[in-house]
């Protein structure tokens, strides 16, 4: 075969088309978002034997690629996956910070403000307008707990908004990648060599915007087809076939939505906080920084009302009867049901409720309590601590059983039928803030005066002391005018008798001993103690 000029002389015209042709689509595409630059690989035709030499024939365009970079593409897609989990935790976590520097200042406030009225009335317990006010200020305190509270149900919402537009919108993609990987498999067959890079484009722009999404990784076969991946490596797009992202109702926790990837009629449960990207951490701000919130409030709440109230059940009211509860009480049938979230998949006929023995005690960790067959466990889900409740119908506080349990201030108790498997996930604090409110409505029942004090004799010469306890039934403490006498008995022992000084003469109530540097606790009387007494101290005298 000759060498022809003219055809030498064709191949270099028409590569220099070609390559004027993708300069020219480059420069059309400038502002294409998520076009890539491409370039002409030009090369030489092999040349044709003439004698002892071989005449080249020319030029031809070898392939047009793309001026990409995997390893850059796929570190970018990282990148994007931690700016978007970032970006939005950060306009979260500002939303709760600007609601707690508003909404919870007012509860600071009105707070500041109940005491306050409260130390009025001491001041002047005949003063009905003054006990009118404290009602009023009561009921905006628990109102403002439950605003706040209402706030936090709507950040909910619109959180589970989000997590529903995202993962509606990662299906969308998922349907459009598998599109694309058939259209790159048809169009690579054996007879082409070259790639369709505005397609390949196309495909890389969807993966970015789910890396915003979500932790994205592909896998791309010998077609060109890629395989993608999403959070830890579930399989969102397996070569042309796509899966998508179903949003399901909470269990035990309706609010808490969550995720499962659906093929056709099967479905897989995923862990939304292991997805990483926004919607990630759209599920990291509801279930952890928004949560901790709402525990901490809801056990803000809970104090108040439980100290309030045992304040009133200890003192007097203006009527002389003892003091009825402001707020309501913290272990309602209604608040000790709701602290239990009992899953749907449980068998058993159990109901279970959350007594609170110990406000002081009670942590914001969160709980779940299992049925192997015999006892239930109570695991601390924040710490991986675990303890042995015992059998049904136990009713034991938990953090008793054994010394080395913390003791968390509540009692699991349960009705019913356990069976094997059955869970119960236990939140403490849950709806103290909600159903917090005011239930006293007449002022001359606030209880602004003291049953019983006790008062040291001025011929005592030891720093130690008596201090009233507790007291269950103020009215019948009103009637005691008890004694205390103490002395040291021993070196390093101190012995007590506690007698009635209205009776002459004077019956003991109770007596012993206790080491120095301890202290005891005396029920007045011994049997439905009316009050409770603690001598500590190395005291030496006598206390009335």
């Amino acid at each position: 075969m000759s060498v022809s000029l003219y055809q030498t002389g064709i191949s270099g015209l028409l590569a220099a088309q070609q390559q004027l042709a993708t300069t020219g689509h480059n420069i059309s595409n400038v502002n294409t978002e998520g076009y890539t630059r491409q370039r002409a690989d030009q090369n030489a035709v092999i040349g044709l034997n003439s004698g002892n030499n071989y005449i080249g024939g020319g030029t031809y365009i070898q392939d047009i690629t793309r001026l990409y970079d995997q390893f850059s593409h796929k570190e970018q897609l990282l990148t994007q996956s931690s700016l978007g989990n970032a970006d939005l935790l950060n306009t979260h976590l500002s939303q709760l910070d600007q609601v707690m520097s508003t909404s919870g200042s007012s509860v600071n406030s009105s707070l500041d403000l109940f005491y306050q009225s409260l130390n009025s009335v001491a001041d002047n317990p005949n003063d009905s307008g003054l006990r009118s006010i404290v009602l009023n200020r009561a009921s905006i305190l628990s109102t403002d707990f439950n605003e706040l509270t209402n706030t936090f149900d709507k950040m909910t919402d619109a959180v589970n908004g989000e997590i529903s537009q995202v993962a509606s919108r990662i299906s969308e993609i998922s349907l459009e990648l598998a599109k694309l990987n058939e259209t790159v498999m048809h169009s690579q067959g054996t007879s082409q060599a070259g790639q369709p890079n505005d397609l390949l484009d196309k495909r890389d722009q969807l993966i970015g915007e789910l890396s915003e999404y979500t932790r994205v990784n592909t896998i791309e076969d010998t077609n060109g087809v890629l395989t993608v991946m999403i959070g830890q490596g579930t399989t969102l797009v397996a070569g042309i076939t796509p899966m998508t992202l179903q949003v399901n109702g909470g269990d035990p926790d309706a609010k808490k939505t969550q995720l499962s990837l659906v093929r056709g009629n099967s479905s897989v449960a995923i862990s939304g906080s292991t997805l990483g990207g926004s919607l990630g951490a759209n599920f990291e701000f509801r279930d952890e920084h928004l949560t901790q919130t709402r525990n901490e409030i809801d056990r803000l709440a809970m104090a108040i009302s439980s100290t309030l109230n045992g304040s009133q059940a200890s003192g007097l009211d203006l009527n002389g009867l003892q003091g009825a509860n402001i707020f309501t009480d913290i272990n309602t049938t209604q608040l000790q049901q709701g602290r239990v979230l009992t899953p749907t998949s449980n068998t058993g006929t159990t109901q279970a409720q959350i007594t609170i023995n110990d406000v002081s005690l009670l942590p914001t960790d969160d709980f779940e309590v299992r049925f192997d067959g015999t006892d239930f466990t109570l695991y601390n889900l924040t710490t991986g601590a675990s303890e042995n409740l015992g059998a049904p119908g136990a009713g034991v506080p938990a953090g008793t059983h054994t010394p080395s349990s913390p003791d968390y201030g509540f009692s699991f108790v349960e009705t019913g039928t356990p069976i094997a498997g059955d869970t119960f996930t236990i939140v403490p604090t849950k709806n103290s803030a909600a159903l917090m409110k005011t239930t006293l409505t007449d002022g001359n029942a606030i209880a602004a005066s003291t049953a019983i004090a006790a008062t040291p004799s001025d011929n005592n010469v030891s720093d130690g002391e008596v201090s009233i306890t507790n007291v269950t039934n103020p009215v019948a403490a009103r009637a005691y005018d008890v004694t205390v006498d103490v002395y040291e008995s021993a070196p390093g022992t101190f012995s007590y008798r506690v007698y009635n000084s209205n009776t002459p003469p004077p019956p003991t109530i109770a007596s012993g001993s206790y080491a120095a540097g301890a202290s005891v606790v005396v029920d007045i009387p011994a049997v439905s103690p009316d009050f409770q007494i603690e001598i500590k101290g190395d005291l030496t005298g006598l206390w009335g």
